[in-house]
């Protein structure tokens, strides 16, 4: 069966709805969520290891990022109450859902920790939140990939199995990056570490869905989601590069940081046009649904 690109719909008219998520809440709501998941890791660890200023700072990262991710989402949203709304029931099948019980919780735990640390009042309680938060973290971090891959959007859906580990990978560099901006050097050696490892997990995520097979994986390399993408990547690698250097420099360390900083907000707003132009164009949805039938077809005459 031929399914190139040649295709075309009735009328030309797109197969899906547009996503009609805002620019820029919704890429920012994916940025600062994943930063503020990150960064109450990173808090959580430097509490354990002795470096308070790296915690408090990582702290402060994950409340501010937190409350910066629900102000985007529900100015996307329009009213309040449409955020609250979708706190009246708990959906384990729903991610959206889901994702609204992770955000809410977190954001609460992570102020409440930040709060704490800076105006020194129960700080046991405080201790208790940073705990709490740094437990509901990790899934903070990716659950937005998650609420992507789950949408019929071919360029989120296709990718489901690597866009955890790039949101997750640029997430963790971010929080690193912001660590090292923040904290100094003596105490930024955590910081640096997860700047390095989050920026190889996700140019090793990235660099899968460009191999991927079929057409949906163009849209991450052609327009400017493509171009978004390659700065993203450039400046992924070379604040990973810095951060290497960065023990002994705080001017090094602050460069890295900002270039991973920068790269988080390229990788999540190119992923999420790429998302927007494979729903525009019908062939996106029609070719890959009849290279599976292909491949369907294919295992049964041989079976």
């Amino acid at each position: 069966m031929d399914t190139g690109t040649d295709f075309r719909s009735y009328y030309g008219k797109p197969v899906l709805k547009e996503p009609v998520w805002k620019v820029p809440d919704v890429p920012a709501y994916l940025y600062m969520g994943g930063l503020a998941g990150s960064s109450s890791t990173m808090a959580l660890l430097a509490d354990l290891t002795g470096r308070p200023e790296l915690a408090r700072n990582g702290r402060i990262a994950a409340a501010a990022g937190a409350a910066a991710s629900v102000v985007a989402l529900v100015h996307d949203l329009g009213r309040p109450t449409r955020f609250l709304n979708m706190l009246r029931v708990f959906k384990p099948t729903s991610p959206l859902s889901v994702g609204s019980w992770i955000l809410a919780p977190f954001s609460a735990l992570a102020g409440a920790a930040a709060a704490s640390d800076l105006t020194g009042y129960l700080p046991a309680l405080g201790r208790l939140s940073a705990g709490a938060a740094g437990v509901i973290a990790p899934a903070m971090t990716t659950y937005t990939a998650v609420l992507l891959a789950d949408t019929a959007v071919p360029a989120w859906h296709e990718m489901y199995r690597e866009l955890p580990f790039v949101f997750a990978g640029s997430a963790v560099a971010s929080a690193g990056g912001m660590g090292m901006i923040t904290t100094p050097v003596a105490q930024a050696g955590p910081a640096r570490r997860m700047a390095v490892a989050g920026s190889a997990l996700e140019l090793a995520a990235t660099e899968r869905i460009h191999r991927r097979e079929g057409i949906v994986g163009e849209v991450y390399e052609k327009g400017r989601a493509g171009k978004v993408l390659r700065m993203a990547k450039a400046l992924t690698v070379a604040g990973a590069a810095t951060a290497l250097f960065a023990g002994r420099s705080r001017t090094l360390a602050v460069a890295s940081g900002l270039c991973l900083t920068a790269a988080g907000v390229a990788t999540r707003y190119g992923i999420f046009d790429a998302g927007r132009v494979s729903a525009r164009d019908p062939r996106y949805t029609i070719v890959p649904q009849r290279e599976r039938k292909s491949a369907e077809e294919r295992l049964g005459v041989s079976s």
